[in-house]
């Protein structure tokens, strides 16, 4: 298991200063954001009693973001989730959550492939620095884990990942691309004509 694998371990000391044991310094709560933002799992230990406190940490992070105006929870979700600490439903409440998040990263994924898919220009130069923009933007937006490589002949981000979609054949891609050659050079055509 690579060290990126296992959850990035943060020490609280007494003082509430937070310590990154992996870097030897200490971090803010930006700081955590963004190694959250970046993919890793991060765990947050009192040092001295050893209670978890990843929650509470967590919790503070979007509160945070949420005071600046980055407002991501309308208030009739806050409202019912204030609502579910008094009620029989807290206890579905958390299964609820963690089912709609899938969904929605399983319909990021889906809109990303039907995106890439539909679209002839794909396998154009500069396509690839797309699709990575179009992806930063969108884990950037929800924070949510990049999917891999779905161009034609890309590898999957993580080995065994049954979201990527398998690399189409040679025979497909060697179609597409000459559908584009003849569309390019039949717009040059037609562009040659109109300046004369």
């Amino acid at each position: 298991m690579g060290e990126t694998d296992k959850p990035l371990l943060i020490k609280r000391y007494a003082s509430r200063r937070l310590y990154n044991t992996e870097t030897s310094d200490y971090v803010t709560l930006e700081d955590i954001a963004q190694f959250i933002r970046d993919g890793r799992e991060v765990q947050i230990v009192d040092l001295k009693s050893g209670d978890n406190l990843t929650r509470q940490y967590l919790l503070q992070i979007i509160a945070e973001h949420e005071s600046r105006g980055e407002n991501v929870l309308p208030i009739n979700v806050l409202t019912d989730l204030v609502r579910s600490y008094t009620t029989q439903a807290s206890s579905m409440v958390p299964e609820f959550l963690a089912q709609s998040f899938e969904m929605l990263r399983e319909g990021q994924t889906t809109m990303m492939e039907n995106m890439q898919r539909a679209n002839p220009l794909a396998g154009m130069p500069g396509m690839e620095a797309l699709r990575a923009q179009q992806e930063a933007f969108l884990k950037a937006m929800g924070g949510f884990k990049t999917f891999g490589s779905t161009m034609p002949g890309g590898e999957a981000e993580e080995a065994g990942d049954e979201t990527a979609t398998k690399p189409k054949p040679a025979e497909s891609e060697d179609k597409n691309l000459d559908e584009i050659k003849q569309q390019l050079a039949e717009l040059q055509q037609k562009l040659s004509k109109l300046s004369k």
